[in-house]
């Protein structure tokens, strides 16, 4: 997909890109796939602040996605390929044999017109079709990758994400993930063939502040700036560094601080993602 530029009519609009959509079929989704989506503003359920900068933003409507892909040996037709305003990647809305229409995100070169199966057999190794671990050859590109057998994808589901087969041994694969981290993940899981479409999502400039708003984003600002009551890195002469090692607002150390204390799964990481 092509970016454009615009005319530099403002001085926002000198930096801005945007994308063509050269590639969606329809600006009107399937109502019966929609769902009214509440905004939290980075609160909880008892209304305390629990991640910064949220709030505000555009109206959406949620996409019901089938991250699952249970509709096992039902061949289904690509009816259109649309935006989601809830994600960076495309979706597809896919009509079956049996007339259920269900939205999958867009791999890429998937087409209107083009049939697309979920089944636990071998077939072909198109993009769009969905089939366990064991049936996809060596090498081949994935997304929309199981953690466990049936319950959804949960990898490579942006725009432009892909991870890759390495090896078989055993009842395991080890997947390189879009982080390349080498992964231990179970032959039964399911994943789908191909690369996730909208790969010029990540060439895009934003252009302006205001356009971070419409997504829901409100300004960050650096600790650094503020006064000691606000942030641990506050005060100072100048452009202080604090001296201490970064934390966040609440003291906890951010850079280089390893956060991850699931020693349960740490035997399926073959190799850690690399800086």
């Amino acid at each position: 997909m092509a970016i454009k530029k615009y005319k530099p009519t403002t001085s926002s609009l000198r930096q801005k890109t945007g994308l063509t959509y050269e590639e969606l079929t329809t600006s009107h989704p399937h109502k019966p796939l929609l769902q009214f989506l509440s905004k939290s503003g980075g609160r909880d359920s008892k209304g305390h602040l629990t991640s910064r900068h949220r709030g505000g933003g555009h109206k959406r409507l949620y996409r019901l996605i089938d991250f699952r892909r249970d509709k096992i040996d039902i061949p289904g037709v690509v009816e259109t390929i649309e935006y989601d305003p809830n994600r960076s990647a495309f979706i597809s809305l896919i009509k079956y044999l049996d007339g259920e229409r269900r939205y999958i995100l867009a791999p890429l070169d998937l087409k209107v017109g083009q049939q697309v199966i979920s089944t636990d057999k071998q077939v072909d190794i198109l993009p769009g079709n969905s089939i366990p671990l064991r049936y996809i050859p060596l090498g081949t590109v994935i997304h929309n990758i199981e953690l466990r057998k049936n319950k959804g994808g949960q990898l490579a589901r942006s725009a432009g994400s892909g991870a890759q087969i390495l090896a078989k041994e055993g009842e395991y694969a080890q997947i390189r993930l879009p982080s390349s981290e080498i992964r231990k993940i179970h032959l039964d899981c399911r994943a789908t063939i191909g690369q996730v479409g909208n790969l010029d999502h990540q060439n895009i400039s934003i252009g302006k502040a205001g356009r971070n708003r419409w997504k829901g984003k409100k300004p960050h600002v650096r600790g650094t700036a503020m006064n000691p009551v606000d942030h641990p890195h506050g005060g100072g002469e100048g452009k202080a560094k604090g001296g201490r090692n970064p934390v966040s607002p609440g003291g906890k150390p951010t850079k280089g601080y390893k956060t991850r204390r699931n020693k349960r799964t740490q035997a399926f990481i073959v190799r850690r993602r690399r800086k």
